[in-house]
């Protein structure tokens, strides 16, 4: 057994090439097998790129209001107690509305030592369209 007491693991700031926004990645958990996993909070407005996980991505919300969409769906709105499952290879992006924070936590398996496969950033529009 391994406890690591709270605020004992570094958090970084989400790379700008991957994230806009102000996005944070906390008590990232990984180096134990294939699972990894991290908690995420985004600060209003921040949201992923495009991206992939070969697979899979599941996200625990924990707090606050956020967005998802896979590609060729709705922008969908996301809350605490949802949990939201990315079939592996699926293009998705997820993040916070402009006018709140969101923190889930993510957990995905890594293939090969890769877990995540990036592409290209959201556009304003893309993030804009929420489902009616």
């Amino acid at each position: 057994m391994d406890i690591k007491p709270s605020g004992s693991l570094p958090a970084k700031n989400g790379s700008e090439a991957y994230f806009s926004g102000s996005v944070r990645i906390g008590a990232p958990s990984s180096g134990r097998g294939n699972l990894t996993g991290a908690i995420v909070p985004f600060e209003p407005g921040a949201r992923t790129a495009w991206h992939t996980h070969p697979l899979g991505q599941t996200l625990l919300v924990i707090a606050g209001l956020g967005r998802v969409q896979w590609e060729g769906g709705p922008v969908e709105e996301i809350r605490p107690g949802n949990i939201v499952w990315f079939e592996a290879s699926e293009r998705h992006w997820h993040g916070a509305p402009p006018d709140c924070a969101m923190t889930h936590i993510v957990i995905a398996e890594m293939r090969d030592g890769k877990v995540v496969d990036w592409i290209d950033k959201v556009t304003d529009e893309q993030y804009g369209g929420m489902a009616q």
